[in-house]
């Protein structure tokens, strides 16, 4: 693989995998506009665990608070009432519950979603939907509840919503952000939930296509000329993811969902339009 093309996938990764864009859709449609090959799996593996690094690195603090609250719950199961008042365990509850449906779907229907990676026009498809689910939160007039105010029914739609972001174009963080706003969430504590939610499903699915993908196939072998394009990619995701973590934080704050909901539409139509005269031919 060309070290400037590694270098271009790595930020395409770390930029669309955090912002409401569909990381996976771009994977898709992006080399398909330019008429590159895809990527090699073990690529794709190193930039997800790229991506991982980023939020695992941005929420430090909080996932060493949630596992703080994890050790102390299980060393008090008997405290129940205590548990269930402490926001730091409910938190953990609720991203278990928030992973369930996911997790759950994506193990029974793998091989459903992994064939829709080959048809570019079902992602630009999808990119229309994520524009629309945005702009309908965008539009919501909604009490604005804090992360210390979820309920299990919060963490459950939008852990329901994060099902249909296993499709390409459906953007995870814009699905479960949008969701969350709808829930009566505000947006900065909605896209807080939707980065540590997304957390275990990014670390899932790079540890599955790393063990099960890559070091358990034979046919599988990294050459030398593709160690400097691994760590560039590698690297450049994780850098790229945390700055877009950081940069959508911010912009949720003004409530500016709308920009992301417009690149989407017209993204998700020329990508259509492009493929219509090849599919009517």
């Amino acid at each position: 693989m060309d070290l400037l093309k590694a270098i271009f996938l790595g930020l395409l990764q770390g930029t669309t995998e955090f912002l409401p864009i569909s990381s996976s859709g771009h994977l898709v449609l992006v080399p398909w506009w330019l008429g590159w090959e895809k990527p090699p799996l073990v690529f794709d593996v190193v930039v997800h665990l790229g991506t991982l690094v980023a939020v695992l690195v941005y929420f430090w603090r909080d996932w060493l608070t949630l596992f703080r609250a994890s050790v102390h719950a299980l060393r008090n199961l008997s405290q129940s009432n205590e548990l269930a008042e402490n926001p730091d365990t409910r938190l953990v509850l609720w991203l278990i519950v928030g992973t369930i449906p996911a997790a759950t779907i994506g193990l029974l229907l793998e091989g459903m979603f992994t064939s829709t990676f080959s048809h570019p026009p079902l992602a630009a498809f999808f990119l229309l939907v994520t524009a629309g689910i945005m702009t309908v939160s965008e539009r919501a007039h909604l009490v604005e509840r804090d992360l210390n105010e979820m309920t299990a029914r919060d963490a459950l739609m939008i852990g329901i919503a994060q099902v249909f972001a296993i499709f390409p174009g459906i953007s995870r963080s814009g699905s479960t952000i949008a969701t969350g706003i709808l829930q009566g969430l505000s947006r900065t504590t909605a896209a807080r939930f939707s980065f540590l939610l997304g957390t275990p499903l990014i670390f899932g699915a790079g540890i599955k296509l790393l063990v099960f993908d890559v070091l358990l196939t034979d046919d599988v072998v990294i050459s030398s000329d593709m160690v400097m394009p691994l760590i560039a990619g590698f690297i450049t995701s994780a850098l790229m993811g945390f700055l877009c973590i950081w940069l959508l934080l911010r912009l949720l704050q003004q409530k500016r969902l709308f920009g992301f909901a417009i690149y989407c539409v017209v993204f998700g139509l020329l990508s259509l339009g492009r493929s219509l005269p090849v599919a009517l031919w």
